[in-house]
């Protein structure tokens, strides 16, 4: 290459004084965005313009009227350098003002370099007409398309907007909407499997009252005041008369029992009768205040997982009649309990868990299932800083055959041994040794502290210090578990059972015929 054209091509890719060093973007379109851009290149007073090279043809982008790349300078493609020329430097001086205010400030706007076609501007003296280029159709057509595929599309939002409009005006839920357009009222119909369940057994929910003797501070009188509180479901109701299901430590040591209904009307209730080995009791009311009358389920067919309500009045008659929900957590699980109060775990209550809240006043309160059934009566939960949502309900069908016998008799009457027992492991292992003379690798088992004349213990020869290990075939490691074979289903007063226990050191095996105790008894 001579030095000419290098100085022309140095010359062609160096930016004139004033103008910004922009690339312009590799396209066969005139059209610019930026008032000062690159036109400067074809300036045909720096350079001739049969002497620029290829490379800087196409940086300027010129096409020819049949829509091709100019391959060469050309004397119109010269022209067309001249005129972006003009209009850089047009756009370069202060704007003028405006003859008229069109919310430009008075200013007219600098005329941006946009160009179509080879030639000039339409409307600049001398210039030929702007010559119609293919692609730009092509660019138009796309462009009108697409604005008419929007509108489409915006159309067709508009039809399901009003259609979902419709819809909403068609449910249940209603508004009312005034001239400014603010919502006044809206009324939702709002219906669920746990609504639908409350209405069946909500109101056959009470609290119970315990009123225990004391003495007035003022007058030193005799009075009967409120001790505590709990929770009731009437579950019959018959010859005027209705019955109630709590529990045992909601009564216990009361002088006097009162009922009050979820409407706030109270009743006096009369105690039927307590079972102290499940926790539960009965008592009987006037049924002029019922309304309702709760149905058991079958806790048996109870699954994990399954919805759980719980209804009662936590905290006293001021949360009368509150529900909470959550779900079965588990079954038939058993829960060493304290029956005497002497700090010993002395039986075991078979109960369902759930993590439906339960608190101090919810017990003897329903726990119901999704179809308004009463699948267990609320006893106790676990209450300690570090737990939260485990509560136990015990289950209907433990709780039916329970208050059936109460009702009837006042009492429930078991199989009784009519022994009082302590537990092996409880006693140290000296005395284990040399008082009961217990051979090595028997550390379990339920030693008889004394035992009732006459009773069924009494008859089958058994003594003070007898450690029975074995009952109807079933190891007995302590109290408890001898309590819950004696106090199974399957076993009725009357029936004949094999006792293996130490006696000297020595086993030794009887029979023991179950007799009658009531519930205070073992």
């Amino acid at each position: 290459m001579d030095e000419k054209n290098k100085d022309l091509e140095t010359q062609a890719k160096e930016p004139t004084s004033g103008a910004s060093p922009e690339k312009l973007p590799e396209s066969q379109s005139y059209t610019r965005s930026e008032p000062n851009g690159d036109a400067a290149v074809h300036n045909p007073e720096t350079a001739s313009t049969k002497d620029i090279p290829v490379e800087a043809v196409h940086s300027a982008e010129g096409v020819t009227p049949e829509g091709e790349p100019f391959a060469t300078a050309t004397k119109e493609e010269a022209e067309a350098s001249s005129t972006h020329a003009f209009f850089d430097e047009a756009a370069s001086e202060p704007a003028r003002p405006a003859t008229q205010a069109s919310g430009n400030n008075g200013t007219v706007p600098p005329i941006p370099p946009t160009r179509a076609g080879g030639g000039n501007l339409s409307g600049n003296n001398g210039g030929e007409p702007p010559k119609k280029d293919g692609k730009k159709k092509t660019v138009w057509g796309a462009f009108l398309a697409g604005i008419l595929g929007v509108l489409i599309g915006a159309l067709i939002v508009l039809g399901f907007s009003w259609g979902a409009l419709h819809d909403d005006n068609n449910n249940d839920a209603t508004s009312t909407t005034s001239n400014t357009g603010t919502t006044k009222k809206v009324t939702v119909e709002n219906t669920t499997g746990t609504t639908q369940a409350l209405e069946k057994v909500q109101d056959a929910v009470v609290s119970v009252l315990n009123y225990q003797a004391g003495t007035s501070i003022a007058t030193g009188d005799t009075t009967e005041d409120e001790a505590s509180s709990g929770s009731g479901v009437v579950y019959k109701k018959s010859n005027g008369k209705a019955y109630v299901v709590t529990n045992n430590h909601v009564v216990e040591g009361a002088n006097k029992l009162e009922v009050t209904f979820s409407s706030g009307k109270k009743a006096e209730a009369k105690l039927v009768g307590t079972d102290k080995w499940n926790d539960l009791a009965v008592l009987e009311i006037s049924d002029k205040y019922v309304t309702k009358v709760a149905e058991f389920g079958n806790s048996d067919a109870v699954k994990v997982g399954e919805i759980a309500i719980a209804i009662g009045s936590p905290l006293g008659t001021e949360f009368a009649g509150s529900v909470t929900q959550g779900i079965v957590s588990g079954v038939n699980r058993t829960v060493p309990v304290d029956t005497n109060g002497d700090g010993t775990e002395d039986w075991e209550a078979e109960v369902i868990q759930t993590d439906a809240a339960i608190n101090p006043g919810n017990s003897g309160g329903a726990l119901v299932n999704i179809e308004g059934q009463v699948i267990g009566i609320n006893s106790m939960k676990i209450s300690t800083e570090n737990v939260e949502g485990i509560g136990f309900a015990i289950p209907s069908n433990t709780v039916v055959p329970i208050i059936d016998q109460l009702e009837k008799n006042g009492e429930v009457e078991r199989p009784s041994l009519g022994v009082t027992l302590r537990d092996v492991d409880t006693i140290p292992e000296v005395q284990q040794q040399q008082v009961l003379k217990l051979p090595s690798g028997v550390d379990y088992g339920a030693m008889v502290q004394q035992v009732v004349a006459g009773s069924a213990a009494d008859k089958a020869g058994l003594k003070e210090y007898d450690v029975i290990v074995e009952m109807n075939g079933k190891k007995v490691t302590n109290s408890m578990t001898l309590r819950q074979i004696l106090y199974a289903n399957d076993v009725k007063i009357g029936d004949k059972m094999e006792v293996k226990y130490y006696r000297e050191g020595k086993k030794e095996t009887t029979t023991v015929t179950l007799t009658a105790a009531s519930s205070t008894n073992q």
